[in-house]
């Protein structure tokens, strides 16, 4: 994929999760999120077992699969559906996908660039502490607009 396209899906895929953002510190409630919607609703294990049309059983075992986390995605959103509700399922990143970029593009600049001196001063060739910066500032720009697939490889 060009770089061009890489930036522009990036930005927008950032832009829509910036709308996101303030569920990153929601926690699910202590007996799950199916439970709780249910008995906010006043509804029975039966009468959600009808709506969903399964057995009464099979919701304490759905209420406990979910807090195991061992409930799909598929099954979620019936069950949010029988509630009357919406399953949302989201990656939302701590950050910025730019600011994520950014950091792993400065950490493998800082790579790259350490072999470089090394073997610039192995010859007497060092660059001065401005030169240096100003190479690791335009290394960054060019990982973070190239994306190179070396940008994820471990450092």
């Amino acid at each position: 994929m060009k770089p061009l396209h890489k930036k522009l899906i990036q930005g927008q895929l950032d832009a829509t999760l910036a709308r996101l953002a303030c569920m990153r510190d929601v926690q699910r409630p202590a007996r799950g999120w199916l439970r709780a919607v249910r008995e906010a609703l006043g509804m029975s294990g039966r009468q959600f077992a009808w709506r969903l049309g399964v057995s009464a059983p099979w919701i304490t075992a759905l209420e406990k699969k979910e807090l195991a986390g061992a409930v799909t995605i598929n099954t979620m959103r019936q069950a949010a559906e029988a509630l009357d509700c919406v399953f949302v399922y989201a990656v939302i990143p701590r950050e910025s996908l730019a600011a994520i970029v950014r950091r792993r593009a400065e950490a493998l600049a800082a790579k790259r660039l350490a072999r470089v001196s090394h073997s610039m001063l192995l010859e007497a060739q060092q660059l001065s502490d401005t030169e240096q910066q100003k190479a690791f500032a335009v290394e960054v720009e060019a990982l973070m607009w190239e994306m190179p697939k070396e940008l994820w490889d471990e450092l």
